[in-house]
């Protein structure tokens, strides 16, 4: 083989690796990378369910009086890195548009109990409700992963999830869409 041809091996090798890492990558990337092109269209949603449960503060919180509202639920744990990077910006949104008719709720997967819960929640000055999953809060929804995000519409249908951590951009744009929608 000639000088030219080795190099040019030498060269095509590492970026036919990278091809086939690229292929891989897209065929088998987790939905959550994949956050853009906007929420579902209304005619294709599907009714996320009812559920009611305690928050930590001993108020009921329940999905069907959140009709007429936009509707963030989080599953998240205290423990789930991800999970704590992404609240500041949900903590964010909540505050910004909640007087528009948002409303975010945090379902804690974490199994060290409460007061695992409430410490954190005072540290990262969580504004928003925030559930116990062992209430049973619509168990059929409880992901293998998380964060999940579910973005639901004024009329409690799912407009869009989002697993993995959702960007602060990404949803404030997918909830102004829903807000906007009246």
């Amino acid at each position: 083989m000639s000088d030219r041809n080795r190099r040019l091996e030498e060269i095509l090798k590492p970026l036919g690796v990278l091809v086939v890492i690229g292929v891989l990558f897209l065929a088998f990337a987790p939905e959550s990378i994949w956050h853009g092109g906007g929420v579902t269209p209304a005619g294709e949603r599907k009714t996320f369910g009812d559920f009611a449960s305690q928050d930590l503060n001993g108020a009921t919180w329940n999905l069907n009086q959140q009709q007429g509202k936009v509707v963030v639920v989080n599953y998240w744990a205290t423990w789930c890195p991800p999970c704590r990077a992404e609240t500041p910006a949900l903590i964010r949104v909540a505050n910004e548009y909640k007087a528009r008719g948002l409303e975010i709720v945090g379902i804690s997967l974490d199994e060290d109990g409460e007061e695992v819960v409430r410490d954190f929640v005072r540290e990262y000055g969580v504004p928003y409700p925030i559930l116990m999953s062992r209430e049973r809060v619509n168990m059929t929804m409880i992901p293998r992963t998380i964060p999940v995000t579910i973005l639901v519409d004024r009329q409690g249908r799912i407009a869009k999830r989002y697993e993995g951590a959702v960007s602060e951009s990404t949803l404030k744009q997918d909830v102004e869409e829903l807000l906007a929608a009246g």
